[in-house]
């Protein structure tokens, strides 16, 4: 969705939610996607050769990083602009990002930058359902009107045959949450396997994978069977499929519990330890590492929040207002962390022969204001001043902002797009989040311009309206 840059109301906010349990299952929105649409897909699979199965890595910045601290940093603008950060050179000539980012700037040329994402949602919710699912509508909301693109990645790669992996399709570690995601009327079935803990602990588990002897399995194996048989009676009746697409999602269920590969896929102990300081003995180092490990096993979908007490700041995110803390001294507290986690997982793509399959797209909903703001600070976080003190922030902006792209067999090393000279607009190439979306969809194999879903009133729409993929990625 291509949008012109205009301005938007901004305000001070009290930052994304609090993240949320496990996922809840549900028997609605099952059978959306339209009969002669399944039969086409089904043709069409059926007639196209076999290809390597596609994954997608989404490091999500929940709350907004800053774009002119970061990845496009204007160190010639005024104070009123700039913050203390140095500019340093990456090993790509002519590229140049801030010294929070040494070990990224090693490796620019694994990696390409987008300088120029834009779109005029400057809520929280907003901002979230405008790039991860589409919605047009500026207004702040407390659930999805439309499925995000993870979901929907997950619903028709369900559909389709040949997945040999015991795995979900979709896993998300530390899952985006508070109503800014989700499967909306595609029905929880298709919402991520939840990963909630904190990887870097030592007596980090995952609930719900892997039986402790083969005697339980067994046990758990017979009670499935009767419980089919019991429920034929009740099938009979259900015309509209809805306990078979619950049948599928509960012997993924079974699978997990069963297979014993699941449970080494989640086990982060299987890992040299050198490997595991790589990439930063803290939760995001941890659960960057758990990514790469769970899309070699065969996982397709993977989205991964880098939040909590990483971040240093009032709402445990990247909401870097001046009431919630210091700007400048929260992205010092975090970005060693931050900077640590991405390069590695960037590296091991590569190193591993993952980088054509394998598309890692690291973003949040919006950049920060470039034009400092102050407010008085509460002195309660790690990163936040003396209370009282008069501290800079900065507030939402979706007007510009940039976001990272590696692996997919994307072109990389370069920039694309610009913003202008004080990073407040789109100067160059203006890229929105029809965009952002069919550039996923188009890796994962995913028919963007012609797949539909029917909503809850049976109405086609369409999984992207008003976007194309970033040809500069593709060359």
């Amino acid at each position: 969705m291509n949008t012109q840059p205009e301005s938007s109301s901004l305000r001070p906010c009290t930052g994304p939610l609090n993240r949320r349990g496990f996922m809840k299952i549900g028997l609605t929105g099952f059978g959306t996607l339209s009969l002669p649409g399944l039969l086409r897909l089904r043709a069409e699979n059926a007639t196209n050769p076999p290809q390597e199965k596609t994954a997608v890595i989404m490091v999500w910045l929940i709350g907004g990083l800053s774009h002119v601290d970061t990845y496009d940093p204007k160190p010639d603008i005024g104070s009123e602009y700039r913050g203390p950060f140095k500019v340093i050179p990456t090993n790509v000539p002519g590229t140049h990002i801030t010294e929070l980012l040494p070990l990224q700037a090693k490796i620019a040329d694994k990696f390409t930058l987008i300088r120029s994402m834009t779109h005029r949602s400057g809520g929280h919710p907003a901002g979230h359902l405008r790039m991860l699912s589409g919605d047009p509508d500026e207004r702040d909301k407390t659930a999805p009107r439309y499925p995000d693109w993870m979901c929907v990645a997950n619903f028709l790669r369900s559909k389709q045959s040949g997945r040999t992996s015991p795995l979900p399709n979709y896993v998300a570690i530390n899952p985006i949450e508070g109503g800014y995601a989700g499967p909306a009327y595609l029905g929880n079935a298709y919402s991520p396997f939840a990963i909630t803990g904190d990887p870097s602990r030592p007596n980090f588990e995952v609930p719900n994978v892997g039986l402790a002897s083969a005697a339980e399995a067994r046990r758990l194996s017979d009670r499935t069977v009767l419980r089919q048989n019991l429920d034929t009676l009740e099938r009979a009746f259900d015309k509209e499929g809805e306990l078979g697409a619950l049948d599928q999602f509960e012997a993924q269920a079974v699978t997990l519990l069963t297979n014993p590969k699941t449970r080494d896929a989640f086990d982060l102990a299987k890992e040299d330890a050198r490997t595991r300081d790589r990439y930063g003995r803290n939760r995001w180092g941890q659960q960057l590492l758990l990514a790469r490990r769970l899309v070699e096993s065969g996982v397709e979908i993977i989205h991964s929040n880098l939040d909590g007490p990483l971040c240093g700041t009032a709402g445990n995110n990247w909401d870097d207002h001046a009431v919630n803390a210091h700007v400048f001294d929260g992205l010092r507290y975090r970005c060693w962390a931050y900077d640590q986690a991405v390069s590695a997982l960037i590296e091991d793509i590569y190193a591993r022969g993952l980088a054509k399959r394998v598309l890692v797209v690291v973003t949040g909903e919006f950049g920060r204001t470039p034009k400092i703001s102050f407010d008085r600070s509460t002195g309660a976080h790690p990163a936040s001043g003396a209370a009282g003190t008069l501290q800079p922030g900065r507030d939402h902006w979706p007007r510009a902002f940039s976001n990272l792209w590696a692996g997919g067999g994307i072109r990389t090393g370069g920039v694309i797009g610009a913003s202008d000279k004080r990073g407040e607009d789109v100067a160059e190439r203006a890229c929105g989040p029809g965009d952002f979306l069919a550039t996923i969809y188009q890796h994962l194999g995913i028919d963007w311009e012609n797949t539909t879903l029917n909503d809850l009133t049976g109405r086609p729409t369409h999984i992207v309206n008003g976007g194309r993929p970033i040809g500069e990625l593709f060359g």
